[in-house]
């Protein structure tokens, strides 16, 4: 495959991802919204599948793309030498799409990037604080009380940092918890005990290699709402499940809930390329703690389920048909191919010659099963009927590769144009 295939498979897997995210992110809102009286466990689990889901659908359709060689719903070159030069076109949607490929890659590419990058600072930024920060003997001998407590079989580093509002914890070979130097001055240190526990929490349960993962769907599928939704609920409800470990630990359920309270009144920034205390709604893990209950339904639970439900929709009926045959929306289709060697150099009429009369022909035509050209219909004329007519019967003597639909050759229209030029 060349380059201008792999942007377009490119190209098209981001178009696509556009109504299958808002589909798995409207079926994730509704099951999360079902499950509203589970365990936050299964919740997570759900949130995590749809997470999958949203990266799993566009790899696999990209797969499919560039293994078939597939050009998608945009229309493919035909190259006539000569006098006449033709490109093959699909109109509508279709084709605004497929003419702005490019710029939609490039820009995609570009924000990933940034995207990359400031994942890759962040990593960098806890790697310099690992390294250069202090410690404290007395709080490093607590953490590996706690760690004892958890049954963490590897060594748990603590670090203490200035300029930092909230513990954090990165790292899973060899983990550390981050700890701002003004808490370590100012919170009682039960306090900040509790808070130490629901960081051994995340690291108990390897919650950094998922974070991480989150980070990098979240950088290549940055666009799209559903994937941004998703990841916020996966935090979540990840935050309530460390905030229950670490309340089973300490056997205080109040002592962590005064910890978050205690960090509510602080000004803090959320580092999300580790794990931190202050993560999700403090007020509503607060509750959770003090007075565990199952969520209520309401209202705004809907929004989502029925916002993503309907984007999803309007995405599956703004696909274009691209034959007269049904075509499922998550098929791999591909449009006719010309077999150059069979077409024939249009003739320029010698009288439009001549007279040096020059135009653009756009012309619809449907491409058999077997290659053939069976009908062809005048979409634009160039102004000129016998140049009109030698375009068609230009495009009358080509053979092509038929499309296909999930590999199997289909009738398909396309369109294209043939520009003439007398000199």
């Amino acid at each position: 495959m060349n380059a201008v295939g792999i942007v377009d498979s490119i190209g098209w897997t981001l178009v696509h991802f556009s109504w299958q995210g808002a589909l798995v992110g409207g079926q994730t809102a509704l099951a999360l919204t079902l499950l509203r009286k589970a365990r936050p466990q299964t919740r997570y689990l759900v949130a995590c599948i749809g997470l999958l889901l949203c990266l799993a659908w566009p790899a696999t359709e990209l797969f499919l793309r560039l293994g078939g060689d597939s050009g998608a719903d945009g229309g493919l070159a035909i190259v006539l030498s000569g006098a006449a030069v033709g490109m093959a076109q699909e109109s509508g949607w279709s084709g605004l799409f497929q003419r702005n490929l490019a710029w939609i890659v490039a820009t995609w590419a570009v924000c990933a990037l940034f995207l990359a990058l400031r994942m890759i600072a962040g990593l960098m930024w806890v790697r310099r604080a690992t390294m250069r920060e202090s410690h404290d003997p007395a709080w490093q001998a607590r953490v590996d009380r706690l760690a004892t407590q958890f049954g963490l079989p590897r060594p748990i580093r603590l670090r203490i940092v200035n300029g930092l509002s909230s513990p954090v914890t990165a790292g899973w070979w060899r983990p550390v918890v981050l700890v701002p130097a003004s808490l370590v001055t100012s919170m009682p240190p039960h306090l900040l005990e509790a808070l130490l526990a629901h960081e051994l929490a995340h690291i108990q349960r390897h919650d950094y290699l998922v974070n991480l993962c989150q980070n990098v769907i979240e950088a290549l599928l940055f666009y799209h709402p559903a994937v941004w939704w998703i990841s916020r609920r996966i935090r979540v409800e990840r935050e309530q499940i460390a905030d229950a470990i670490a309340a089973r630990q300490l056997g205080e359920p109040r002592r962590l809930a005064l910890a978050l309270s205690e960090l509510e009144k602080r000004q803090f920034s959320t580092h999300h390329l580790a794990q931190a205390a202050n993560g999700g709604d403090l007020m509503s893990r607060i509750k959770q703690l003090v007075r565990p209950d199952t969520e209520a339904l309401n209202w705004k639970a809907a929004i989502p389920v029925l916002g993503f439900l309907l984007a999803g929709l309007a995405g599956c009926a703004q696909t274009p048909a691209s034959s007269p045959a049904t075509v499922k929306t998550d098929s791999i289709v591909t449009t006719p191919t010309a077999k150059f060697d069979s077409c024939e150099r249009p003739k320029y009429p010698a009288e439009a010659l001549a007279r040096n009369i020059e135009g653009t022909v756009t012309l619809g035509f449907l491409v058999s099963a077997e290659g053939a050209v069976v009908d062809t219909t005048l979409r634009k004329s160039s102004g000129d009927t016998s140049l009109d007519e030698a375009a068609r019967t230009a495009l009358a003597r080509c053979t092509f590769t038929p499309g296909t639909v999930d590999g199997k050759p289909t009738e398909r229209w396309t369109e294209v144009q043939y520009v003439w030029v007398s000199k």
